[in-house]
């Protein structure tokens, strides 16, 4: 019997996808039926184990003995397909279980995903199980599929229509149908595919873990997964760094959404972050890839399955239409594919090679000439490919009728992709053109959109690190409850190193005056209560003034009208930055908590222009995510202004996401903003701050 939970992670994969002997509990003497469709693939598809059929209504199904239960079968079977419905399924699991079967495939629905009353009957189920030592796929699983070894334990009609082939790539998928979409669309592009899994309920061995099985198999290359929730995330995390570690990659489409559980009523960072904003975090931080949708899970696979070095993925466009060449290089430009600048050799040996009516760079426009000159197209490839800022390259052909020698071309591609070892992709209308590039080897694409796209995706994926897994600092219990008033959730946020104004609490104007004589001519004035977050709808808000009496006098005065007990009023030193920005968290209940850095001031929900780190990352980490901001070009000056303190925002945000860590299981959310970032080596400076609490644990 397989060992539970974290143990069975060191099984060997044919552990989990070709068991020794597959026992199926009705099984059906039609191969169009569910207990018949995985006994007709294993047969059709060479699967070397035994089958052993269940069924008290047959002696023989599909030519083989058929068993009337599990009680009267020869051996123990290591897995178990249950595709029988209502309480005989669940009647099935618990007599799977009492027998020792390692795994069993539930087919059957009616589980969790119909209420409560089906949730409370899988719970039992699973812990029957649990107890037995005994996995289950499912329930509502279409199956799982091994097509080296021919364990299709799956029933879908798929593989009927479209002949399974072995191949690099692994689809693991909470969905039947999203797991066999990519499917197709592989096999359609002459990909194969080792393992396939469709977990439906994903109760017990889910998407996670079975990523994770397959990602120390030598011979996979991508794993491409699709989740609707997920759970188990540091198993996923764990599958990239195993992949990672031998050059394959990880490949993630996420269907449906579901708001963040940390986005209350008080907090903007929510809304800024946006609903996937901890999924994206979780999957940068550990180098897997985001797809969104089904075509863009698979748009690179080609790519994935060569995995040529990328470099800077400095990329040449090559075609004999200058139109191509300005569309590819438009496409180019709005996903950030950089265009290679080829050397002062390069065109000139292009010069030599192409007609004199033609002009060498890149976009390259080979012209119409290649009609009467194919061998040209091998010549510029190899001088291409010999420049050494030349990283990655797309080839054109939106024409190719007679007089273009399309098999020739297309062994030139596949040549120089082997010779040279650069990622080489053709974008063709038409399906024939694209057949005898795909026939050789070549990836293509039926626009310069998809072929430049899956390039990005590929240097992207290539390029992104995947992060060990942080140690995280013990859990600070002894908290408030609810939202913090202002003064509370600067002192708070100031112990763990975030930069704060320098202000002071007063219950009373005369105080307020007082202390504003040691702040500066100017100061701030703002209505403290913690049941009144959003002072400036208020009037709570005073800048700038010198009449710190009058100002406080206002704000006691409004909070009195507005039903606060014990108004108070933060008088604080007036702090001006060059740019405004905002610092925020949310807390994702399964990912824990992200930060949220981005511009700021009044209209910052407007602009939404944010990044989202997932706590706890370092200073370089949030450097890097500061890039990706439109207002990036800020940070090293824009227009003759000098250039901002990024090192110092950056540092603020990784004290913010100490303090989130530490608060993880009681914190619900953080707002701060404005946050005044000063040029360059002058700091940073946090003006306002709401802090958030939900219940104990």
């Amino acid at each position: 019997m397989l060992k539970r939970r974290n143990d069975i992670l060191h099984a060997p994969v044919a552990a989990f996808w070709s068991p020794a002997s597959v026992a199926v509990i009705g099984a059906s003497d039609n191969p169009n039926k569910v207990g018949g469709r995985a006994i007709h693939y294993m047969q059709r598809y060479g699967f070397q184990g035994r089958i052993l059929p269940v069924n008290p209504q047959r002696a023989e199904v599909q030519g083989l003995t058929c068993y009337a239960s599990l009680a009267h079968l020869p051996e123990v079977p290591e897995a178990a397909i249950i595709a029988v419905a209502g309480e005989a399924a669940s009647e099935a699991i618990r007599a799977c279980a009492d027998m020792g079967v390692s795994i069993a495939i539930v087919m059957a629905s009616g589980f969790a995903e119909t209420g409560a009353q089906g949730r409370a009957l899988q719970d039992d189920l699973m812990r029957y199980a649990e107890a037995a030592g005994m996995r289950i796929v499912g329930p509502n699983a279409q199956g799982m599929a091994n097509f080296a070894s021919g364990a299709v334990l799956n029933f879908s009609t798929m593989f009927m229509e479209v002949e399974p082939m072995d191949g690099p790539i692994a689809i693991v998928s909470q969905s039947g149908a999203a797991s066999v979409m990519p499917y197709v669309l592989l096999r359609e592009r002459g990909l194969g595919v080792r393992y396939l899994a469709a977990t439906g309920n994903d109760a017990d061995l889910g998407v996670s873990e079975l990523a994770l099985s397959v990602a120390a198999d030598e011979s996979i290359r991508l794993i491409l997964v699709y989740v609707e929730s997920l759970s188990q995330p540091a198993m996923l995390a764990q599958a990239a760094r195993i992949a990672r570690s031998r050059g394959a990659r990880v490949v993630l489409l996420k269907g449906g959404s579901s708001a963040l559980g940390a986005a209350a009523a008080a907090s903007h960072t929510g809304a800024l972050a946006g609903e996937d904003a901890a999924l994206d975090a979780f999957l940068e931080r550990h180098g897997i890839l985001r797809a969104r949708d089904i075509h863009e899970l698979v748009n690179a696979a080609a790519l994935f399955e060569r995995g040529f070095p990328v470099r800077e993925g400095r990329t040449v466009v090559m075609s004999h239409s200058g139109a191509v060449g300005v569309l590819c290089a438009d496409a180019a430009e709005r996903v950030g594919v950089p265009l290679a600048k080829l050397s002062a050799s390069t065109l000139d040996a292009l010069a030599q090679i192409l007609p004199g009516f033609a002009t060498a760079g890149n976009p390259l426009d080979l012209t119409a000439s290649l009609l009467g000159n194919g061998a040209m197209f091998a010549q510029v490839l190899d001088v291409l490919g010999s420049d050494a800022q030349a990283d990655m390259f797309v080839i054109g052909v939106p024409v190719a009728g007679p007089g273009y020698d399309v098999p020739d071309l297309a062994r030139s591609a596949a040549r120089f992709m082997q010779s040279h070892r650069k990622p080489l992709v053709v974008t063709a209308p038409q399906r024939s053109v694209r057949a005898a590039f795909e026939a050789c080897g070549v990836p293509t694409y039926s626009s310069e959109t998809g072929a430049i796209h899956a390039l990005w995706q590929y240097a992207h994926a290539e390029r992104m690190h995947c992060a060990a897994e942080p140690a995280l600092s013990p859990t600070v219990t002894d908290v408030p409850q609810g939202l913090l008033d202002e003064a509370a959730s600067l002192s708070l946020l100031q112990r763990y190193g975030v930069p704060i104004v320098d202000h002071a609490v007063c219950t009373d104007a005369d105080e307020a005056a007082a202390i504003a004589k040691t702040l500066g001519e100017r100061v701030v004035v703002k209505g403290c209560a913690a049941e009144i977050p959003h002072k400036s709808e208020h009037g709570l808000v005073h800048i700038g003034v010198s009449d710190a009496y009058g100002a406080a006098q206002d704000c006691l005065a409004r909070l009195t009208s507005l039903g606060v007990k014990n108004p108070r009023v933060v008088v604080a030193r007036m702090a001006r930055g060059l740019h405004e920005f905002m610092l925020g968290v949310t807390v994702d209940p399964v990912l824990g908590p992200i930060v949220v850095i981005g511009e700021g001031g009044t209209l910052v929900e407007i602009r939404g222009d944010v990044v989202s780190l997932l706590a706890p990352f370092t200073v370089d980490d949030a450097l890097a995510a500061l890039r990706r901001l439109r207002i990036a070009p800020l940070i090293d000056g824009y227009r003759g202004q000098p250039a901002l303190d990024a090192d110092a925002l950056a540092q603020a945000a990784v004290a913010l996401g100490d303090f989130a860590i530490a608060h993880r299981t009681s914190l619900v959310s953080v707002d701060m903003n404005p946050v005044m970032l000063m040029e360059r080596g002058k700091g940073v400076v946090v003006v306002d701050a709401v802090v958030e609490f939900g219940s104990q644990p």
